[in-house]
């Protein structure tokens, strides 16, 4: 096996634990100089470099709880992982695709969250987070007055009505 490909297993191993951890200084660790992450939440910005990394990260950690990986698959620079979690109450699943540099460290996080209750959770929780950290009160208590009805509606339709569009079982 080369060093590189060594080196590779070794990050994702390491990013992997320091996520089910919650430890956000191991898993900066893990990160490029350049590294950018794109949200499951929004196309508005990107986070890049390690400091708005931990940041996001730290936010993260909060808001999503019990993070355990079940799946993992790639080689050389791309390595795709899925984890099951919770958000609150809300059962969240994740998958992250993670892109290396030449130096096996992580410059590329692009996040896809499931299910659309726990999503519209992490927006109010880790959104809220991310804006106090950052010394912007309002903004938080904003985004949590304005993500929570959205959540309601989100989730008492996942709960009560999605569920009448489950296809009928076939009758013998």
């Amino acid at each position: 096996m080369s060093e590189t490909l060594h080196s590779a297993a070794a990050t994702v191993a390491s990013w992997r634990a320091a996520s089910e951890r919650g430890d956000v200084d191991a898993a900066v660790a893990c990160l490029s100089r350049d590294v950018v992450l794109s949200s499951p939440l929004t196309e508005q910005f990107r986070f890049e470099g390690p400091d708005q990394l931990r940041s996001f990260l730290n936010s993260a950690f909060t808001a999503v709880e019990d993070i355990r990986f079940h799946t993992q698959t790639g080689e050389g620079d791309a390595y795709a992982l899925f984890y099951r979690a919770r958000v609150g109450s809300q059962p969240f699943e994740e998958a992250q695709l993670l892109r290396l540099d030449d130096d096996a460290r992580i410059k590329e996080i692009t996040l896809f969250g499931r299910p659309m209750p726990a999503l519209t959770a992490l927006m109010i929780s880790a959104g809220s987070e991310l804006a106090r950290g950052q010394g912007r009160r309002g903004v938080a208590a904003l985004m949590r007055a304005s993500a929570t009805p959205v959540h309601a509606m989100v989730t008492f339709g996942d709960r009560r009505l999605v569920p009448l569009t489950r296809p009928a079982a076939r009758r013998p």
